[in-house]
């Protein structure tokens, strides 16, 4: 390995022989193309070199401010590890974008150290993919027709009625699809390994998800998850929201910190 580079971590595979790697994509820009470094007992780094004069510390910290950048890479990065989750003869633990060591010998020494916690990670995951839900609300889904007009036109007790049936109809729609986006995690959480949802909190735009949420489904089980999905798909448009499912991804929200 060059002086000038380091090793780059994409994903920790885990399956019986050397995961094959000729037609995995050719990962992040600059980067060697991905290679396999054998850990030990059926354990694999999908890993490569990249230039410290492009990922090293002095160069990348700035670079992170560039969010088009960043995402073109986390592309790259993902591409790779959904090569090897697609196997379906590999159990897969991603690791962080711009995961890095001074070498590959620093990056085995790192995982075998987290053996313990990883083989449980996989267990949790084998045979798992990653199903992610997105719930929004549709503005003005509620709103009466007539409330508009009658806002700007008539007496000024139809002014102030309209007004507050715009209210009402803006708080009942809120309501209803939040109601619609709790019972959407609860159902498909019943058909899903584990589950996990993000903390709500203010985001820019005007129209913030009241759900984003990710699943743990065993392969088994995805046919019926994906109908329950669309299921509950259905009751979110009656309430006035809309659900967006995606997947299936490498399970990234349930192996912990162990890449």
């Amino acid at each position: 390995m060059a002086k000038n580079t380091a090793a780059y971590l994409y994903c920790v595979v885990k399956t019986a022989r050397r995961p094959v790697v000729a037609r995995a994509p050719d990962g992040l820009a600059g980067a060697t193309r991905p290679e396999t470094r054998e850990v030990g007992r059926g354990l694999w780094l999908i890993a490569a070199e990249v230039p410290l004069a492009e990922y090293g510390p002095g160069r990348l910290e700035p670079r992170l401010q560039d969010l088009d950048w960043v995402a073109t890479a986390a592309v790259a990065h993902e591409a790779v590890v959904e090569h090897f989750s697609r196997s379906g003869t590999a159990t897969v633990i991603p690791a962080k974008l711009f995961t890095m060591f001074s070498s590959f010998d620093k990056a085995i020494a790192d995982v075998s150290g987290r053996r313990a916690a990883i083989d449980r990670a996989m267990k949790r995951v084998a045979g798992c993919e990653e199903w992610g839900v997105r719930v929004t609300r549709r503005i003005g889904a509620a709103i009466p027709a007539g409330a508009a007009a009658d806002s700007v036109s008539g007496s000024g007790v139809a002014f102030l009625a309209a007004k507050k049936a715009a209210r009402d109809a803006t708080a009942h729609a809120r309501a209803a699809a939040a109601a619609a986006a709790e019972e959407t995690f609860r159902a498909l959480a019943r058909r899903a390994r584990a589950a996990t949802s993000r903390e709500r909190r203010p985001e820019p735009g005007t129209n913030p998800p009241i759900l984003e949420a990710a699943f743990l489904v065993t392969t088994a089980t995805r046919a019926k998850f994906k109908a329950e999905a669309r299921r509950q798909s259905a009751a979110c448009r009656a309430a006035g929201a809309d659900l967006a499912l995606t997947g299936p991804w490498p399970a990234y929200n349930f192996v912990g910190d162990q890449t």
